[in-house]
Formats: structure tokens, sequence, C-alpha cells
């Protein structure tokens, strides 16, 4: 099936594109982008233009960040064809409740995509806490702003979600494996004096689970959360990768690997089959981290 991939920059061309060349389910037939192009594919650089120009293409994935992703999400669905979004799917939860609807009018697939979910050992943790009750958990996720969005303004401005882009990822695998959903009781969010989205995050949700978000990060990188139920201690490890039951590894491994092309086999089922996904949990839990929290301001950052 053909696919245009629209926002060719740093994770698109690290995930999106060798996915989609490895994948049996696809073939990427069009680029859409200000600069970014990829070897033997057909580029535009107005979204308007290749839907008009490429009436094969059925499928569109947009690569774009949050804030301008809405229009171009908008005009997909308008032109009959079905999207796929990186996460987060939207600037806000009122734009993607519009975007369900409008697919669900044209009789379009759309897929609000959670990468972290796809990671080697979140499947198994899911298993593993059904049933059981948690007492408490802890998230630690601190990775290096510089090294994954090297220069990237963006994910600063109003709705760029600063430690939320990657914060959203834990709580894609904590919504989709806890037993009981959790809600959010209280936040402490770290602004540098110069930006507008939080740099650092504290947040503490129901069932006595904590969570530590840090854009600062030097060094090696720490994706972590653990769970004290019931019938012993549970850690997923490396982003939920590593699967780790009373402290022993039971699954997985410390490379990450694999969740892109699982999204995209993902999507052509759902494509294959009529149907749509858009499960915005991880969504709701962001917006009222930033609903309820309390702003500290801290130094100035820099690239």
């Amino acid at each position: 099936m053909k696919i245009a991939l629209v926002g060719i920059g740093k994770i698109a061309l690290d995930q999106h594109v060798p996915a989609l060349n490895a994948s049996p389910d696809w073939d990427l037939a069009a680029t859409v982008s200000r600069k970014g192009t990829v070897d033997g594919v057909e580029a535009f650089t107005d979204i308007d233009a290749m839907l008009e120009a490429r009436p094969d293409i059925p499928v569109v994935s947009l690569c774009l960040p949050p804030v301008p992703r809405f229009e171009a999400a908008q005009a997909v669905l308008r032109a009959g064809r079905h999207l796929m979004l990186e996460k987060p799917p939207g600037a806000t939860l009122a734009e993607v409740h519009a975007l369900c609807d409008l697919a669900e009018r044209q009789g379009v697939t759309i897929y609000a995509t959670w990468h972290s979910r796809m990671a080697m050992a979140v499947a198994a943790a899911r298993d593993w806490l059904a049933g059981k009750t948690v007492h408490e958990g802890r998230i630690i996720w601190r990775e290096d702003v510089r090294k994954w969005h090297p220069g990237q303004d963006w994910i600063f401005e109003a709705g760029g979600m600063g430690v939320f882009d990657p914060g959203i990822n834990a709580l894609s695998i904590l919504t989709a494996i806890l037993p009981q959903p959790v809600r959010l009781l209280s936040a402490d969010l770290d602004f540098p004096a110069n930006r507008q989205a939080p740099i650092a995050a504290r947040l503490q949700f129901s069932q006595g689970v904590g969570a530590d978000f840090d854009f600062r990060q030097e060094g090696p990188q720490t994706w972590d959360m653990e769970f004290q139920t019931d019938a012993g201690q549970m850690a997923l490890r490396m982003g939920g990768n590593r699967l780790e039951i009373d402290g022993r590894h039971v699954q997985g491994a410390d490379d990450i690997m694999g969740e892109y092309p699982a999204l995209y086999a993902r999507m052509a089922k759902l494509v294959g089959e009529g149907k749509s996904d858009a499960d915005l949990a991880p969504m709701v839990l962001v917006a009222d981290a930033f609903t309820l929290g309390r702003r500290n301001t801290v130094a100035d950052f820099q690239f």
C-alpha cells in the first residue's frame, strides 16, 4: 500500500523511513516537508499539492510537531485518506477529538500512535499485572534534550510539551499496563526562565504511583518504572524493553528496537479491517498536569 510521510525531520529519518523501507506492507511513495527529502521518493513542500497530485496514495503518516499538525491532519481526512499520527496526536485534546469525529464521518482510519507501547516487554508486563493490586509505583524518565532534539526550539514553545514529549511515552506505557487506571493528584513543573514549556516535572498519581521526568540528564539515559504489588515487584526498564520480576530478568533486552515497525504493522491491520485506534489516556494525564501543576522557575536553558 502506498503511503506519504509528512514532516521529514529527525524522528522521520531515524525511525519512520527505516521502518517503512523494511515493511512488507508499505511503499513510501511521497514526502511532504519544507526542507527534508528522502532519496528516490517524490518530494512536495505543500500537503494540499501532494494530496491533489497523488490520489493514488490512500494513507498519510504525519510526523509534524503537534502545534502545526491539525490543519495538515484535517486536510488528509477531508481528502478521504487514512491518517497515522506521531505522538502526541495533537496539541490539544479538543482538536484530536475533532479529528476522530472527522475520520468517522469520512469513513477512514485514524491511528493515534504511542510507540513506547510497542516496546518489547510492555505486553508481558500488562499480562503479569492483570488481576493484581498495585500498592505503589515509581517512574523515572530522564533524558538529554540536546541529544534527542538538538536545536529544536519548538519543543520548549507553548504547545511543544517540553519534558512531556518524552514523559508522555512513560504515561503511554503506564496507561496500557495497569489493571486499574490512575488519576493525577498533583504536579510540580520546572520551567526555564526563558522558555514556555517545562524542562522537568514531578507527578503524583493515585495508587501510590509517582513520576520524575527530566530533560537535562547527560550520559546514560534512564527510562524505568517499578511497581510493588500484592504478588511482588515488577520493573520495566530501558523504555519498556526489559521486564524484571522480583529483581530477576524474565523478558526482553536492553536494546531498543522494533517499535516503529510494529506501529506500521498495526496501521496496515487497522486499514485492512476498516478500524481506528485513538486512545487519548496518556494525553489526558499530561493535560491534567498542566492544569494542576505548580509552576517553578528554574535557570535559563540554551541548546
